[in-house]
C-alpha cells in the first residue's frame, strides 16, 4: 500500500471531525504544522506551472495590443485617433475589473479552479471576435470580453497557487504566475514583429491569444482544488491525499495534522461565515481593523505598481518609440519585454530568500529615478501637441537615452514592485481571503483602466515630460508608504501571516518574528548538532 492510499485509510479510520479539530490550543495547531519543514514535491511546482498559464492570458493581452495599434490602419472602417485608442485599449481593463468582481464572488462558492476554466472560455470567444473585427464597435466587444476573462483568471490564479504551494517556496510559486505574464508579454512582442508585414497581420495576432487559453483548458482537469477548498467543503479525504502528494517525505501522521491545522481555521471561517452575505464579507475588510490595514498594504501597492507608468508602457510602447522617432518600434519594444521577462526571473529567485519588503525599497527609488531621467529627456525631443516629431524621423541622442532609462526602469520594476505586489493576496485571513483578492485584483484594474484611458492624452496636455515626472512622483512616495506601511511575510504561514496585522500595520512586530524564528532555527541545528555529538 503507497503512502496517499495509507494516509486516505488513515482518515476513513479516524473520521476526522470539526469537535476533534476545535479541541486543540493555539500553541497546539502551531504544533500541527510540522509537515511544512519536510521537503515538497515536483508536484507542487507542476500545479503551479500549471495554473501559471493563466498569467499568458493578461500578459499577452497586455503586449499584443502594442503592436495591434500600430498596424491596424484603416482596417476598422478608419484610422484611429488617440481618444479611439484609448478606448480599444481600456476596456480590457473595464472588463477585467468586472470579471475580477464576480470571479471574487464565486471563488468560495464553487472553488478556485472553476473561475479559471470560465475565464479561459471568455478569453477564447473574446480573441475570435477581435481577429474577425472589421468595425471598431465589434473590436470594443471583443476586447470587452476578453478582459472579462482576464480579470477572471488574474484574480483566482495566485490565490489558488497561494493555497496550493508549500509556505516556503509561496512567493516563488506565485511568482510563476507573474512569469508567464511578463512571457506572454515577450511572446506578443515577438508575434508582432513577425506579423507585422503580413497583410492584415493584426488578426493573426488577435487570434493567438485563444492559444494558451485553450492550452489552460486542456490541463485545468490534471490540477487538484486547493486543500483549504476541498476542507472548506467537507472533503478532509480528498485533500488528504493532495497534501500527501505535496509533500511526500510527509508521514501520514503528519498529513493528518496538516489537515486538522487546516481545518481548525476553515472551521473557524465557517463559524464567522455562518448565514452571512458574501456583502457582509467585504464589510469584514473595512469594519475589522486588522482587516482594514492589510487591504491598505495590499491595495495599496497594487494601485502604486498600476499608477507608477509601467502599463502605460507595455500597452503604449510601439506608439511611443514611433514617437520618439524609432523606426521600427514593435521590435524596440521587444528590448523592454525582454527586459521584464528576464528581471521577473531575478525577483522570482531572490524574493524567498531576500524578503518581499527588502526588494521593494531596494528597487522603487530606481524606478522614481530612471523616470525622472526620461522626463528629462523628452525635453530634448521635438514633439507636437498631437504628438508627432516636429523635424526629423530620424533618433537622436535623446531618444538613444529614453529608451536606456525605460529598460533600466523596466528592470527595476519586474524585479521589485511588479510581481512582488500579486504575493499580497497572503496579507488576508482566510474568511475574507477571496474578496480580498478580488478587491487587490479591482484594485490592479481599476487603476489600470486610469493609466490606459489617459495616457495619450496626458501626453498630450502636459507633455511626455510631464507624464513621466508624474509617474516618477507616484514610485517615490510610493517607496515611502512602503517603508512605513508593508510589513515581511517571508516564510511565514498563511495562517501565521494573520497576526501581524493585529499590531499595527505590523512592520516592527514582523521584524520580531522574523528574528526568532531564526533564533529557533539556529537552535534547532545546534540541538540536532548536539545530538549528533552524543551519539558518537
Amino acid at each position: 500500500m503507497n503512502t496517499i492510499e495509507r494516509i486516505s485509510t488513515d482518515i476513513k479510520d479516524r473520521k476526522l471531525s470539526v469537535q476533534h479539530v476545535e479541541t486543540f490550543t493555539n500553541p497546539d495547531i502551531d504544533a500541527l504544522d510540522t509537515i511544512e519543514d519536510t521537503e515538497s514535491s515536483r508536484y507542487a511546482w507542476l500545479v503551479s506551472i500549471t495554473a501559471g498559464v493563466g498569467g499568458l492570458l493578461f500578459g499577452y493581452d497586455t503586449g499584443i495590443i502594442s503592436a495591434i495599434l500600430v498596424y491596424l490602419g484603416n482596417d476598422l472602417g478608419k484610422t484611429l485617433d488617440g481618444s479611439e485608442k484609448e478606448l480599444v485599449t481600456s476596456i480590457t481593463s473595464g472588463g477585467a475589473f468586472l470579471g475580477a468582481g464576480l470571479a471574487g464572488l464565486f471563488a468560495d462558492k464553487y472553488g478556485r479552479k472553476m473561475p479559471i476554466f470560465m475565464g479561459c472560455i471568455l478569453f477564447i470567444i473574446g480573441a475570435i471576435i477581435q481577429a474577425s473585427a472589421f468595425s471598431i464597435a465589434q473590436m470594443t466587444v471583443g476586447r470587452l470580453i476578453v478582459g472579462f476573462g482576464v480579470g477572471s483568471a488574474a484574480m483566482v490564479v495566485p490565490l489558488y497557487i497561494a493555497e496550493v504551494a508549500p509556505a516556503k517556496y509561496r512567493g516563488r510559486m506565485i511568482g510563476l504566475d507573474n512569469m508567464s505574464i511578463t512571457g506572454g508579454q515577450l511572446i506578443s512582442y515577438g508575434i508582432g514583429a513577425a506579423f507585422a508585414h503580413v497583410n492584415h497581420g493584426w488578426r493573426y495576432m488577435a487570434g493567438l491569444g485563444a492559444v494558451p487559453a485553450i492550452a489552460l483548458c486542456c490541463l485545468l482537469p490534471l490540477c487538484p482544488e486547493s486543500p483549504r477548498q476541498l476542507i472548506y467543503h467537507n472533503k478532509p479525504q480528498e485533500a488528504a491525499i493532495v497534501i500527501a502528494k505535496i509533500f511526500p517525505n510527509g508521514t501520514p501522521e503528519q498529513v493528518e495534522q496538516k489537515v486538522q491545522h487546516i481545518t481548525f481555521h476553515v472551521e473557524q471561517v465557517r463559524s464567522l461565515h455562518a448565514d452571512k452575505s458574501i456583502w457582509w464579507q467585504i464589510k469584514q475588510l473595512y469594519v475589522v481593523p486588522s482587516n482594514l490595514r492589510a487591504m491598505i498594504s495590499a491595495c495599496g501597492l497594487m494601485a502604486i505598481s498600476q499608477l507608477g507608468g509601467f502599463n502605460s508602457l507595455m500597452y503604449y510602447s510601439s506608439t511611443l518609440f514611433a514617437l520618439v522617432g524609432f523606426s521600427n518600434p514593435v521590435a524596440v519594444g521587444t528590448v523592454i519585454a525582454a527586459t521584464n521577462f528576464i528581471f521577473t526571473w531575478v525577483n522570482l529567485m531572490l524574493v524567498d530568500r531576500i524578503g518581499r519588503r527588502r526588494i521593494l525599497l531596494s528597487t522603487m527609488w530606481g524606478m522614481a529615478l530612471a523616470l525622472v531621467c526620461a522626463a528629462v529627456c523628452f525635453h530634448w525631443i521635438p514633439i507636437n501637441h498631437d504628438l508627432s516629431l516636429k523635424n526629423s524621423n530620424s533618433v537622436g541622442w535623446p531618444a538613444d537615452v529614453v529608451l536606456v532609462c525605460m529598460v533600466l526602469y523596466v528592470g527595476f520594476y519586474s524585479s521589485g514592485m511588479g510581481n512582488t505586489a500579486w504575493l499580497s493576496s497572503e496579507f488576508y485571513p482566510m474568511e475574507v481571503r477571496a474578496v480580498g483578492t478580488m478587491m487587490l485584483t479591482l484594485t490592479c484594474w481599476g487603476s489600470n483602466i486610469i493609466v490606459a484611458s489617459t495616457f495619450l492624452t496626458q501626453m498630450e496636455n502636459t507633455t511626455p515630460s510631464g507624464a513621466f515626472g508624474f509617474y516618477a512622483a507616484i514610485c517615490f512616495f510610493g517607496w515611502i508608504a512602503v517603508y512605513f506601511c508593508y510589513p515581511e511575510v517571508k516564510g511565514m504561514t498563511l495562517e501565521d501571516i494573520r497576526q501581524i496585522f493585529q499590531h499595527g500595520f505590523g512592520v516592527k512586530y514582523a521584524n520580531q518574528l522574523q528574528r526568532e524564528a531564526k533564533r529557533r532555527q539556529h537552535e534547532s541545528v545546534l540541538g540536532e548538532g548536539s545530538g549528533t555529538n552524543e551519539k558518537v
